[in-house]
């Protein structure tokens, strides 16, 4: 798949996106994508990624990236970008189209009633509907050839993530940066992102004058206040608070993940079996 538009087809404000993330986006976007992709080794020669772009500013930012790393990699692999459209109205749906074409990002779109279905669920809604995003999203990846989904998921959703498992889940779980499919054998799930910080991400928005939506669900004006919604955001306020103090407290929990100390642990899972310090005390 051809993932660039002949040069006479670009725009200026094309060239210069594509110029703030190689230059004064270097250190705080572009080396962390390089650097997460390297480090989780998300990639490999003859993979073929479908980028799954929702519309908003991490998806369409992932895609940019991916497209400019396909142009400069050392090591041939596959592109596609898809967009599931769940129910979106036409104005949603259009700013989505508007969006991907001022970041020269070659969107296919595949339609579904997810929007529809959702409406009709009497509790948590948003779940379901990640759930189901998610299937069809592997579903339409695999019908195009690919082994890969690549989502928009940062460095500050995993961080959010760990501390919402342990205020609210009494777990000290993360977000992956890449996982097998259970449903879709051979398939796997990457995220290119997971280095790159969401102020980074909103810095590279405003310099460029782009505009993105929400997720443009119907319900999410209703679900503003559910309480996943409502637990994130309160743990957003937390970590900005706690940053006034200490500037580095997301880098700490992150890498926090990375370095578990199980003999300091009291409990942990492995698979469906559970093991406790007193088993080898």
């Amino acid at each position: 798949m051809d993932v660039n538009l002949p040069t006479q087809y670009r725009s200026k404000a094309t060239d210069n996106i594509e110029h703030s993330i190689l230059k004064k986006f270097r250190r705080t976007i572009w080396r962390p994508f390089i650097e997460g992709i390297k480090r989780y080794a998300l990639l490999q020669p003859g993979d073929k990624i479908a980028v799954c772009v929702s519309g908003g500013k991490d998806s369409m930012l992932l895609a940019k990236l991916m497209q400019l790393l396909h142009s400069r990699s050392d090591f041939p692999f596959g592109l596609k970008f898809i967009t599931m459209d769940p129910g979106f109205t036409p104005a949603a749906r259009g700013e989505i189209e508007a969006n991907a074409q001022a970041l020269d990002i070659p969107l296919r779109f595949f339609n579904t009633n997810v929007f529809d279905t959702v409406s009709k669920a009497e509790r948590c809604p948003c779940y379901l509907c990640a759930r189901m995003r998610r299937g069809h999203l592997y579903a339409q990846a695999r019908e195009s050839g690919c082994n890969k989904i690549a989502t928009g998921h940062h460095f500050s959703d995993v961080v959010e993530t760990v501390l919402m498992n342990v205020f609210h889940g009494g777990t000290f779980e993360t977000m992956m940066p890449k996982l097998r499919s259970r449903n879709y054998p051979g398939m796997e799930l990457i995220r290119p992102l997971y280095c790159v910080h969401e102020d980074a991400i909103l810095a590279w928005v405003k310099h460029n004058g782009l505009t993105f939506g929400n997720c443009a669900c119907p319900l999410a004006e209703k679900n503003a206040q559910t309480e996943t919604v409502g637990r994130r955001q309160s743990v957003k306020e937390l970590l900005r608070e706690l940053k006034k103090d200490n500037p580095e407290i997301e880098d700490r929990i992150f890498q926090s993940t990375h370095r578990v100390n199980l003999e300091t642990v009291i409990g942990y899972k492995k698979g469906e079996r559970t093991v406790s310090f007193l088993d080898g005390y």
